[in-house]
């Protein structure tokens, strides 16, 4: 009975959390999305329950409902990126170059700052101040460019390489980036607005009493997906749900793979890194290849990347009430002045992209194209797209195609995917200088990329 009431209680935290953004005005404003404020609502409730359970041994209850919440994280954002290609045409690299290689090497440069500005400040201020860890400067592109889902799905590798705290600071650190780059995101569109910068003249204001409360009108709700497959063989969900286990199948494999030919490569048997390395970004590969293989051996494809979408966002949702529910308060507050300080730090790179770098960057409408990036490199994809919306609402510019075809190329290694994965495992391994050294040079090359390639498209 203990799993059935977890899942209810998540169940009715996240009702409750869409419930608030419906009937809350400053929620509504906020645009946060109902996963987040159920994950902030859950975490007052765990620590009452808490409270309750330091006066009073015997009761229970706080470990019933939260049974198996802090594992939940590492599970579900397996199906996250199992599912994250699945259902997707990738079209050829010479049409994404064409349509979005400014927009790519704009926001290649603003994950990989996010890299320098975080171990710099560990490196250079934090460090020799506090005495905190050098992983700490990963918690910045962790929680920001990564989000909740990542900082969740790398608490087990956290945890193995003796860094447990990683997780809550990581997990706190996306919570901020969400909320950050909703406030000061809207705060940049009105100046934008002001300024006469925009492109397509909407403010903030004007958007819908159904787009604030984030619910579709009737007349124009959007389709879930499309059934590939008869229900009276398989359901077409029970099918997609099953292609999204053979892909994380195979990751495991990758992943097991990898360890055992590490175990035979002289030197590195003592120091081992993809025994603790996570799962998650090798199971967006074996998404990749089972997307190629049905479409290789199947005539008619049949996975539907809506009912994916909504697959993996179900199970990104729990994973985000799950996660920041579990934060461990009292390890912040060990640490708040280093965390606010590279938080900050993180938060005024990213506005000093937007503000300076991005109009010499991009080639045309600069603002839209970076006020998109800015919400997906401090909060998720949602983010960026929501702030994208407010100032491009019906797709008039060239900011949503070129936004859309730079994730291809830029998810799997920046945003949560492998080179996040990758980061934390070389600064346990390697120690941080290395890493800031490797990512101030990705940033010259982009650079020189740009300016050779890109500085007329």
């Amino acid at each position: 009975m203990d799993p059935i009431l977890s899942f209810c209680t998540l169940s009715i935290l996240l009702i409750t959390g869409k419930f608030l953004r419906v009937k809350v005005r400053l929620l509504n404003k906020l645009y946060l999305p109902s996963s987040v404020i159920a994950g902030v609502l859950g975490l007052i409730v765990v620590q009452l329950l808490g409270l309750v359970q330091l006066h009073y041994p015997d009761f229970v209850a706080g470990t019933t409902i939260t049974l198996g919440w802090k594992a939940l994280p590492g599970i579900l954002i397996n199906v996250v990126f199992a599912a994250l290609f699945l259902g997707v045409a990738i079209p050829p690299l010479r049409k994404i170059w064409k349509h979005a290689g400014p927009q790519l090497a704009y926001g290649q440069i603003v994950a990989w700052g996010q890299y320098v500005v975080g171990l710099g400040l560990v490196l250079l201020i934090l460090s020799p101040l506090f005495g905190i860890p050098e992983l700490f400067g990963v918690i910045v592109p962790v929680g920001f460019e990564g989000g909740h889902g990542t900082a969740g799905g790398l608490g087990p590798t956290f945890a193995e390489i003796g860094w447990a705290e990683g997780e809550d600071y990581a997990l706190a650190s996306a919570t901020a980036g969400i909320i950050s780059a909703i406030i000061v995101g809207m705060a940049l569109v009105n100046w934008a607005a002001r300024r006469g910068i925009l492109q397509v003249v909407r403010r903030p204001e004007t958007l819908s009493l159904e787009e604030t409360a984030g619910i579709y009108p009737t007349e124009r709700r959007p389709e879930a997906g499309r059934q590939t497959v008869s229900a009276d063989s398989i359901d077409s969900l029970a099918f997609h749900l099953a292609l999204i286990g053979v892909a994380i199948l195979i990751g495991f494999g990758i992943r097991t793979l990898l360890a055992w030919i590490e175990s035979y490569i002289p030197g590195l048997q003592n120091h081992p890194v993809f025994a603790s390395f996570p799962l998650f970004p090798l199971c967006m590969i074996g998404g990749l290849v089972v997307q190629l293989t049905v479409t290789r051996f199947s005539r008619t494809v049949p996975i539907d990347h809506g009912l994916m979408q909504r697959l993996g966002g179900t199970a990104l949702d729990f994973l985000v009430v799950a996660a920041i529910s579990m934060i461990r308060l009292d390890v912040i507050r060990q640490g708040i002045l280093p965390f606010a300080m590279i938080v900050t730090g993180g938060i005024l790179w990213n506005v000093f992209c937007v503000m300076w770098l991005a109009r010499r960057l991009l080639p045309d409408c600069w603002f839209e194209r970076a006020i998109a990036e800015m919400g997906q490199s401090m909060g998720v994809t949602a983010t960026g797209l929501l702030l994208l919306r407010a100032v491009d609402p019906n797709g008039e510019t060239s900011a949503p195609s070129a936004f859309g075809y730079k994730q291809l190329l830029h998810e799997p290694f920046m945003g949560g995917g492998l080179w996040t994965s990758m980061a934390v495992m070389l600064v346990w391994r390697l120690g941080a200088w290395p890493v800031l050294g490797i990512s101030i040079t990705a940033i010259i090359i982009w650079l020189t990329v740009w300016y050779t390639l890109l500085r007329k498209a």
